[in-house]
């Protein structure tokens, strides 16, 4: 049986902000039921950053998220600015977070962060011989510690659950699971 696509009958935008932007979408099923209120998240494309330092220690930040009230070991991430490529939000993240810069990129992998209610993409780079270039150059709203840890330290944070986002522990996992 062929699985086919929802018939969208309607949308109505309920906010926009520049960060997140909430949609009721009115759709018609494949069987013909209406489905009056379906919510959509607009955000703009994620990135984020395995970045290894050239002695190999992996770069990795700490900051709060008031989403779970708690203080957060994370990959180096952001929000794709407009005009921006995916690699150049990548880097720039980088460098504003950390002080870091430079090594070789790759992209890893794309993923969806909740395919079921948001329609964006978050893009997983590896930099590899990332070096200290300058200070950290933060938003108002950011508080970041940076740390450094070597490749054991970071596999059992993997183990224990203590890399609590979806979107960065997946690709430590492929990174882990491609470089044994």
């Amino acid at each position: 049986m062929e699985i086919k696509k929802w018939k969208l009958l309607g949308s109505e935008y309920l906010f926009r902000r520049p960060w997140l932007t909430a949609r009721r979408d009115r759709l018609q099923l494949p069987d013909g039921t209406i489905h009056p209120e379906y919510y959509v998240l607009e955000y703009p494309t994620w990135v984020n950053i395995i970045a290894i330092t050239s002695d190999g220690q992996f770069l990795m930040v700490e900051q709060y998220r008031h989403g779970l009230g708690e203080v957060l070991t994370e990959l180096v991430a952001g929000c794709v600015e407009d005009g921006e490529t995916a690699l150049d939000g990548a880097k720039r993240e980088l460098f504003e977070e950390t002080g870091y810069a430079g090594g070789q990129w790759e992209l890893l992998t794309v993923l969806s962060p909740n395919a079921s209610a948001n329609n964006n993409l978050s893009y997983s780079f590896i930099a590899t011989g990332v070096e200290k270039t300058g200070t950290q150059h933060l938003d108002s709203t950011e508080d970041i510690r940076v740390r450094l840890f070597t490749r054991d330290e970071l596999k059992d944070m993997l183990m224990r659950d203590e890399i609590k986002q979806a979107t960065m522990a997946a690709p430590l996992w492929k990174y882990f699971a491609l470089n044994p």
